[in-house]
């Protein structure tokens, strides 16, 4: 089991082939995959991130008319929960370590590419949502376009569709390994910083996600306050330290722009890392294309489908040009000689102890629990609709699936390891393929809703 599971895994994110150019690059099928798809979404939509950033911004602001549904702000946060989490963090420490401060720059390129993707995706599911019964207000994402999909593909209603099947299949697998992976980071981050042995930190993590996700209607509630806090004081923390180093800004910005192009690195073969490294970082933390986002997307109340897709696009360029950021430049602002030598959480830990003295250890170990406890209520809040498809609408199921969700929880933080992990991976490289397939034919819906939109604004502005 543990080979088959390595062998997908390889096959998926490992690399596929190997391009001669700076030393080599190495490309994997979901970069080829996802790369693909946000440089042909991006062309569709005319740059969309660029030319409607203010109308994406609009959208975000507007306020919900149905107190059953989430609002587009509420959307946001649930897809920022979920997105921003550990990969910001140690994640871009990892790809810069690897691919110097040149792969900043590829991470900004990705997250534009990812917006159009993201709009796309989440344009189509709140096209295709339908009511909640079991929590009320509404559902949706990839299983149930790819289900409509698949009904016009066949003529007929289904009860289910094969993909759809394999996607939700594919959600429920991921969110389980991702559920081990937050607790045995916020352990270790706590041991680390506290002295606290995992054991404690993980039976409390786990029993304040019970007493949340248990209940029904605390999810969303929890993140409007979580979210937003954490993201605003990780960006005020890095804002101070920037300002405190502006005199090093010019020179940090100028490393990033001139190893993301610098013949020094393509001279010394360290082209390809750079590249790759900063599309890989950019690739796994935004989530643009793999189907998770649009699980949120489906649940808001938007009177206009296009809207939401706006929101979503907004979401990714907040994780990856934001907060991702703001986790390179406390990097490089630091000393090289201070951290020489170090990877991973010692490093960042380093870096914001440098520049923060002790306070800084503990800050990053605070923001990387409070990152990870939101990932893990977002992802049950995907998972809902995936369950719902699945099984229909019960309770029974709903429940059974949160509680295996807390069991991983609680084996990942006493576990230093477990085939579940790469399982995680695994499922969201599925679930990304599995949503391309009805992505590419059902685009062109999202694209003349997108055209309607901006007739429809020029007529008013006219």
């Amino acid at each position: 089991m543990s080979h088959l599971i390595e062998t997908v895994y390889n096959l998926l994110w490992g690399d596929l082939f190997t391009l001669p150019v700076g030393g080599g690059i190495g490309i994997s099928l979901m970069a080829v995959l996802l790369l693909t798809a946000g440089v042909f979404f991006t062309l569709r939509t005319r740059l969309l991130p660029v030319r409607l950033f203010r109308d994406m911004i609009a959208a975000v602001c507007e306020k919900n008319q149905s107190r059953d549904s989430l609002s587009s702000f509420q959307t946001l946060i649930v897809s920022t929960a979920t997105r921003v989490g550990m990969g910001n963090l140690v994640g871009v420490v990892a790809a810069v370590s690897a691919g110097g401060a040149g792969a900043v720059f590829w991470m900004w390129v990705t997250a534009l590419l990812g917006a159009s993707t993201s709009f796309v995706e989440s344009t189509l599911a709140q096209k295709y949502r339908q009511p909640d019964p079991l929590y009320g207000g509404q559902r949706g994402g990839p299983a149930y376009y790819i289900h409509v999909l698949a009904e016009r593909k066949r003529g007929k209603k289904l009860h289910h569709s094969i993909i759809a099947v394999l996607f939700a299949i594919s959600g429920l697998i991921c969110w389980c390994g991702i559920s081990q992976v937050i607790s045995n980071s916020v352990s270790s981050a706590f041991a680390n910083a506290f002295s606290i042995p995992p054991i404690v930190t993980t039976v409390v993590l786990v029993v304040l996600s019970a007493v949340i996700v248990l209940r029904k209607d605390a999810t969303v509630k929890s993140l409007d306050v979580i979210v937003p806090i954490m993201a605003v004081c990780y960006f005020v923390m890095t804002v101070i330290i920037i300002a405190v180093n502006f005199r090093q800004l010019p020179a940090v910005l100028g490393r990033i722009f001139s190893e993301a192009f610098g013949l020094r690195q393509v001279a010394a073969g360290g082209f390809g890392a750079v590249l790759m490294n900063g599309v890989k970082r950019g690739l796994f933390s935004n989530e643009a294309g793999s189907g998770s986002a649009p699980c949120a997307a489906a649940a808001a109340f938007c009177d206009d489908p296009v809207k939401m897709g706006f929101v979503q696009a907004l979401g990714v360029l907040i994780d990856t040009v934001v907060i991702c950021s703001c986790t390179a430049f406390m990097m490089l602002l630091a000393p090289a000689n201070v951290t020489t030598g170090l990877t991973g959480m010692d490093l960042l830990q380093a870096a914001a102890q440098y520049h923060l003295g002790s306070f800084g250890v503990v800050f990053i170990a605070v923001t990387l629990a409070l990152f990870s406890f939101s990932t893990f209520i977002g992802i049950l809040f995907y998972a809902r609709s995936n369950v719902a498809y699945l099984f229909g609408d019960r309770w029974g199921w709903q429940t059974a699936y949160k509680v295996l969700a807390l069991v991983m929880l609680m084996v990942g933080g006493l576990e230093a390891y477990t085939v579940v992990w790469d399982l995680g991976d695994v499922g969201i490289g599925l679930m990304t393929i599995f949503n391309l397939i009805a992505l590419y034919p059902m685009s062109g819906e999202a694209i003349a809703a997108l055209r309607d939109y901006e007739r429809r604004k020029h007529l008013t502005q006219n």
